[in-house]
This record gives C-alpha cells, sequence and structure tokens, in this order.
C-alpha cells in the first residue's frame, strides 16, 4: 500500500494537460523498461480530458502506440457503439487518432456482445482475459498494470465501485458485473479494488468544486466500504491530481507549495 501523494493544478485543462504529459512520461519509461506497456483508462470527464489533451501533445508521437495494452477500469453494460460507453468516448478522443494495435485494445464486453445482457457473465469473461494476459512475473490474476487511472464520483466513488454496493465489498474477484448502480445506466461491468490495487501507480482524478466533499472524505482516514476512493491505491504509487476546486477542502499541508 502506497500513501496518497497529491498534486494541485491552478484548473482542470491545466490538470489534464499535466496528467497528459506525466502519462506519456510514464509510457516511455515502461517501453524502454520492459519493451512495452500497460494503461487503465477511465472514462468521465477527467478521464475524456485527459485523452484529449493527451491527442494535442506533441510529445505523444514519443509513445510507439503499438506496444501499449489499454484496459479499461469499468464500463457501462451497454450496446457496442452506444455514446455513453467508455471506450466510445476514449476513441473519439484519442485512439481513434493513434496507431494502436487492435489486438492490444481490452474493451469490455458490449451488452449485445457474445454474453448477451449477462454483465455478469460479461464481467467472468473479463476476468479471464486479464487472467490470460498476466505472466508468472505478475505474481496473481492480472498484469502489473504501469498506471491504472480512476475519476472520482462526488459520491466517493471509482470505476463503478459505489459506497456501501456489493462490488466494493468484493476481495476474490477481479471483474464483476454491478447491478442497480446509483448513476445510470444502472448495469455495469467494473474492475475490483484487488485489480486496482495490482497496478503499480493508481492516479485518482478529480476537478470541479463537486468533486470537494468526496476528496475532502476519501483523504481523511474513511473505510473503502464508505467511500472507495479511499480504498484505490497502487503498489508504488498513489497519485491524487486535482484542480484547485477539487482540492478547496483539504488541508493545505496534504500537497506540496509546488503544486501549481
Amino acid at each position: 500500500m502506497s500513501a496518497p501523494q497529491l498534486v494541485v493544478h491552478r484548473d482542470k485543462e491545466l490538470m489534464a494537460r499535466a496528467a497528459a504529459a506525466r502519462l506519456i512520461t510514464k509510457v516511455v519509461d515502461a517501453q524502454s523498461a520492459r519493451g512495452h506497456a500497460s494503461v487503465v483508462l477511465t472514462g468521465g470527464r477527467n478521464g475524456n480530458g485527459l485523452l484529449a489533451a493527451l491527442a494535442e501533445a506533441p510529445a505523444r508521437d514519443a509513445v510507439d502506440w503499438s506496444r501499449l495494452d489499454l484496459w479499461w477500469g469499468d464500463e457501462r453494460f451497454l450496446p457496442e457503439g452506444d455514446p455513453e460507453r467508455n471506450v466510445t468516448q476514449a476513441r473519439e478522443a484519442l485512439l481513434d487518432s493513434v496507431p494502436l494495435d487492435p489486438a492490444r485494445v481490452h474493451a469490455m464486453p458490449a451488452s449485445d456482445g457474445p454474453w448477451g445482457h449477462d454483465a455478469d457473465a460479461a464481467a467472468a469473461a473479463y476476468a479471464a482475459e486479464l487472467a490470460a494476459a498476466a505472466g508468472p512475473e505478475d505474481h496473481g490474476p492480472v498484469p502489473v498494470f504501469d498506471v491504472l487511472m480512476l475519476g472520482v464520483g462526488p459520491d466517493t466513488h471509482v470505476a463503478s465501485l459505489f459506497p456501501e454496493l456489493p462490488a466494493v465489498r468484493e476481495t476474490e474477484r477481479t471483474v464483476v458485473g454491478v447491478h442497480g448502480a446509483p448513476k445510470p445506466p444502472p448495469t455495469r461491468i467494473s474492475l475490483t479494488l484487488p485489480a486496482i490495487r495490482a497496478a503499480r501507480e493508481v492516479w485518482l482524478l478529480a476537478a470541479g468544486e463537486d468533486k470537494a466533499e468526496a476528496a475532502e472524505i476519501a483523504l481523511s482516514g474513511a473505510g473503502e466500504i464508505q467511500a472507495p476512493a479511499a480504498g484505490a491505491y497502487g503498489r508504488a504509487r498513489t497519485l491524487w491530481l486535482l484542480d484547485a476546486a477539487a482540492a478547496s477542502r483539504l488541508p493545505r499541508a496534504l500537497y506540496p507549495p509546488a503544486s501549481s
């Protein structure tokens, strides 16, 4: 478990650009060290904002996109191509404009896929795909992701792990179907906290005044059942990337003066 580190930026646009630059560096470093890299993407306005900033970053060409594995932390269980699906939004923001290897883009199943409307079966299939990608060096049922990104919801949810719901209590499975989510659509697929914690680095993104209370709760010692964001941490690093509005209720001592 790594203690959270905080970086606070002036506004969400600067946060997105800085996070994109940070991600490029991490991917390039991983590819230099091991020949490939793996990243778990998140949706929502902050996740998509980061991808859009990455699409515009001059340094994006430093990444060998053909040697990058992309996974998702969660997905809305909707038909393929639905505009509300995270993968659809990610393709529009970035993925369609870079030379990825399609075999290394691991989208979560859609509701019109082989498992139909059975979100639990679809989740099990994604767990199997993760397990197949994990090597002996990973020592577990999922690859050791280089960076796993999560948006933080106003209720402190991350991925599709909502406070008090069964998915956030899961300790064995790596991927679960989520039913009755308080945020539409109610049916989703999500990584669990054990899968999230397999990542070398977990980055939590929060921007806007509506995220200020969530950041305060998650960083004040709350339990992960009541505040799932509090239970999301990486093996080597846990990084909260915030704008000034989202950090407005945090003690200034939590983040260094160098944050801007």
